[in-house]
């Protein structure tokens, strides 16, 4: 397995604030990674940056073995964003939500048909598919926003805080749907629900003011109970 995301000195500067410091990471296909760190620690920009939403200010970023700064489009096809934030159309139903990105995406009518269906089933959306979206619960919709982002089978899953909003049984079905593609997919993960992302991950990464404070594969962490102890001690606080 090789890398799938490659970073190398990536800073990113706001208005004289450094978010991201010289970053340097990769990724290899098939991990779960999650990201930890406090408030402005760079998480999120780190997310934003590799879905091309936000531009590097230094460093290059390669994914699928594209560069960041010449191949944005095709990059934006290998990845699904799961976030707080739903994307979604509220007054078009569930299907109607699925159908229009999946055309985004240029996905055939018969592919999408079954993609579509197969999502609603596993996320428990299909006695809702042709209800109009701001119908929905706020678990409802971040469901439906999980479907939103996997619509296309993408590569690499980015997700930030994706619990938000969710209920068990809908956490429980995020969680058996990443393993059932664990290996076939990569993950980034920003949460700061350790116990349940700790389960499935591979590896941690510690961002702390724009740098890497930790990087530990899973095996070399006892416990959960150690992992908020590594981070008590970078912090002198909690996740």
């Amino acid at each position: 397995m090789g890398s799938v995301i490659s970073v190398k000195g990536l800073t990113k500067r706001f208005a004289g604030h450094v978010a991201l410091h010289d970053i340097d990471l990769n990724i290899e296909q098939g991990e779960f990674v999650i990201i930890l760190g406090p408030n402005g620690a760079g998480k999120t920009t780190l997310l934003k940056i590799l879905e091309t939403l936000v531009r590097p200010s230094y460093g290059s970023v390669k994914i699928g073995g594209l560069e960041l700064s010449r191949s944005a489009v095709e990059i934006r096809k290998k990845i699904g964003a799961i976030s707080h934030e739903s994307y979604l159309y509220e007054d078009l139903t569930v299907e109607e939500n699925l159908h229009f990105y999946g055309k985004m995406y240029g996905l055939p009518e018969s592919e999408l048909t079954v993609r579509i269906q197969t999502l609603l089933e596993q996320l428990h959306l299909e006695q809702r598919c042709m209800d109009r979206v701001s119908t929905l619960s706020r678990g409802m919709k971040q469901r439906l926003s999980i479907a939103r982002s996997l619509i296309h089978d993408p590569d690499i899953i980015l997700m930030d805080e994706p619990y938000t909003g969710l209920d068990l049984r809908s956490a429980c079905d995020l969680d058996n749907m990443l393993l059932e593609n664990s290996r076939k997919v990569t993950v980034l993960m920003v949460t700061h629900d350790l116990e349940r992302a700790f389960v499935i991950c591979d590896r941690v990464i510690i961002l702390s003011a724009g740098k890497i404070a930790v990087d530990m594969r899973k095996q070399e962490i006892a416990s959960v109970e150690e992992l908020r102890n590594i981070y008590t001690t970078i912090f002198d606080g909690g996740p």
